[in-house]
C-alpha cells in the first residue's frame, strides 16, 4: 500500500475508516461490473453498475438487471464475491488479512471489530476470526451440498452445482440475489429448498457470535455448560417471535387470497418462507403484488426490523425491539432499569437503541418523500398503490432486504440515486455514519437546572 494512502487511512477515525471500506469495495465492483466483459450485449451503464455494486456490497438484492439473464458468468462472480465480502464484512477480510502477514489489529481496528461483530470483548481476535471463516465455509457448505439435490437433477451437474452456490451464499449472506428471474417462485412447494434456504438465511441473521454461543451451549465440555449471553438470548427469543408472528399473520391474512387454492400446508411453507426472508433475506416464493395492503405493511414492519447485531442483515436489529420491550416492561413496573433476564442493560445501549430507531424513520421519511417525489411528478403517473409500493421499496432498501413490488426496475436516475445511499447506510450502520460525520465526542461538564416540558 502506498505510503501516502497509509497515512491518510491513519488519520481516519475509526468510523470514517469503516465508511471509507465499504466505499471503496463498492466502488472496485462498480469498476468491474461496468466492463463488456460483465454483460450480455451492451455494458451496465455506470450508474446501474454503482446500483448492482452497492445492492451486492450491502447484501441488499434489490436489482435493476436481471441477474441471471444480463450479466455474464464474470458478472455473477463479481456479485458473488461482493456479497461474500459484504456479508462477512469488509473488517472481517481485513484483520484476517492483517494476520496472515503478522501485522496485527491496531486499536481502532479493534474498536471497528467490536462495534460491528462483538458486544462483549474477546480473548483472541486471530481466534474470532478463523472460527467466522470456518462457520461461514461450514454453514455455506452444507447449504449447498442441500441444494444441488434439487438443483443438479434439474440442470445438470455444472449448472446445477454453480446454482447451489451462488444461491447458498447469497442465503447465509442474507443477499437476496437470485440467478432465477422470478427468485425461487418455482420451488414454492419444495421443502428441500425451503427448509435450506431458511436455514441459511436464519443462520446468516442471528450473528456470527450468537452462532459461537450456541455451539458451546449444546458442546458440554465436562460438567459444565457454556451459558448464553444475555445478547443471544434477546437475540434468540425476538427472532423466533417475529418468525412465528409473522407466519401467522401472514397466513391468516392471505389464507382467501394470496394463498387460495392451496393446502394448510402449502400455505403454511409460503407463510414461513416469507416470514423468514422479509426481515432481511429478499427471496420470495410468491408474487409480493399478489399480497393485500395489510399483508404489506406487516412485510415493512418486518424489514424494518431486520436481522441480529453483528450479522449479514440490515435493519434497526431485533435487540433494538427487545430493548424497546423491556424499556416498556420496566417503566409500566416502575423501575428506572432497564432489567431483562436479571440483567441490567446499560443506558448506553438503551439510549443507542432509541437513537438508531429515531434516526432510521427519518431517514427512510425523507427518502420516500424524495421517491414519490421523483417516481411519479404527475398524478397520471400515480397508481392505486404507488404510494405502498415506493413505501415498500424505500424500507426494503435500508434493511437491506431486497425484495421489491416491481418498483426498483421502474426506477429513473434520480430514484436510483436515492435508493444507492439508502442501502449504503442500512448496511454500514446508521450509528456508525453519525459517529463518521461527528467522530468528536463532546462532554458537557455543565449540568442546568431542571425544567418540565408536557409530553402526548
Amino acid at each position: 500500500m502506498p505510503s501516502a494512502i497509509r497515512r491518510f487511512l491513519q488519520s481516519l477515525p475509526p468510523g470514517q475508516i469503516l465508511v471509507f471500506y465499504y466505499a471503496a469495495a463498492i466502488l472496485s465492483g462498480t469498476l468491474l461490473l461496468a466492463t463488456p466483459w460483465a454483460a450480455h450485449g451492451e455494458p451496465l451503464s455506470f450508474l446501474d453498475a454503482l446500483f448492482t455494486a452497492t445492492s451486492a456490497q450491502c447484501v441488499t438484492g434489490l436489482v435493476v438487471v436481471d441477474t441471471g439473464t444480463k450479466l455474464t458468468l464474470f458478472g455473477q462472480v463479481v456479485v458473488l464475491a461482493l456479497i461474500q465480502i459484504g456479508g462477512l464484512g469488509i473488517i472481517t477480510f481485513s484483520v484476517y488479512l492483517f494476520i496472515y502477514l503478522r501485522l496485527g489489529v491496531s486499536m481502532r481496528g479493534r474498536w471497528i471489530i467490536q462495534e460491528t461483530l462483538l458486544h462483549t470483548p474477546v480473548d483472541s481476535w486471530r481466534s474470532l476470526v478463523r472460527s467466522i471463516m470456518l462457520l461461514t465455509l461450514v454453514i455455506e457448505g452444507a447449504g449447498a451440498a442441500l441444494l444441488s439435490l434439487s438443483f443438479i437433477p434439474e440442470f445438470g451437474w455444472w449448472q446445477g452445482s454453480y446454482l447451489a452456490i451462488f444461491h447458498a451464499i447469497s442465503a447465509f449472506c442474507n443477499a437476496g440475489f437470485s440467478l432465477f428471474n422470478n427468485s425461487l417462485i418455482d420451488y414454492w412447494n419444495s421443502p428441500l429448498v425451503n427448509l435450506t434456504v431458511m436455514a441459511l438465511i436464519i443462520l446468516g441473521g442471528i450473528g456470527f457470535l450468537v452462532i459461537r454461543e450456541l455451539l458451546g451451549f449444546f458442546s458440554v465440555r465436562g460438567k459444565k455448560r457454556v451459558k448464553l449471553s444475555l445478547h443471544s438470548r434477546l437475540v434468540l427469543l425476538t427472532s423466533g417471535f417475529l418468525i412465528v408472528f409473522g407466519t401467522v399473520m401472514i397466513f391468516w391474512l392471505e389464507a382467501d387470497d394470496a394463498l387460495a387454492g392451496m393446502t394448510f400446508m402449502e400455505g403454511f411453507w409460503v407463510s414461513l418462507f416469507q416470514s423468514v426472508t422479509s426481515r432481511t433475506a429478499g427471496f420470495n416464493t410468491i408474487d409480493l403484488n399478489a399480497f393485500r395492503s395489510p399483508t404489506l405493511f406487516l412485510v415493512i414492519f418486518l424489514m424494518f426490523i431486520g436481522a441480529s447485531p453483528g450479522s449479514a442483515g440490515g435493519g434497526v436489529k431485533t435487540t433494538s425491539l427487545a430493548l424497546f420491550f423491556g424499556i416498556l416492561y420496566n417503566r409500566l413496573k416502575g423501575s428506572e432499569q432497564n432489567n431483562l433476564f436479571r440483567r441490567t442493560v446499560p443506558e448506553e445501549a438503551t439510549t443507542k437503541a432509541l437513537a438508531l430507531v429515531l434516526l432510521a424513520v427519518i431517514l427512510i421519511g425523507t427518502a420516500l418523500f424524495g421517491l414519490l417525489v421523483v417516481q411519479s411528478s404527475h398524478l397520471v403517473e400515480e397508481s392505486p398503490r404507488s404510494f405502498l409500493a415506493n413505501t415498500f421499496e424505500a424500507f426494503s432498501a435500508f434493511g437491506t432486504v431486497g425484495l421489491s413490488m416491481g418498483t426498483t426496475a421502474e426506477l429513473k436516475t434520480p430514484g436510483k440515486l436515492i435508493i444507492i445511499p439508502l442501502m449504503f447506510v442500512g448496511r454500514v450502520g446508521l450509528l456508525t455514519i453519525a459517529f463518521a460525520i461527528a467522530h468528536r465526542r463532546h462532554r458537557v461538564a455543565v449540568h442546568y437546572a431542571e425544567e418540565n416540558v408536557m409530553i402526548g
